[in-house]
């Protein structure tokens, strides 16, 4: 999955977690995203930041 933006659904799969839950943390701003009319979107980029922040011991 090189996509370097990505859709709730893909983030979920990529995630391992539920899209609601998904959804849930993009839109209170603990996963970054931005919208497109009403679609969520997430840029590769900053999901992988988030990635190494969650693994630096950050806490969602």
């Amino acid at each position: 999955m090189s996509k370097e933006i990505m859709t709730v659904s893909q983030v979920a799969e990529y995630l391992q977690l539920s899209e609601m839950t998904t959804y849930k943390l993009v839109q209170e701003g603990k996963i970054p995203g931005f919208k497109i009319g009403r679609h969520w979107r997430v840029k590769r980029e900053d999901l992988d930041e988030f990635i190494e922040q969650l693994k630096n011991g950050e806490r969602i």
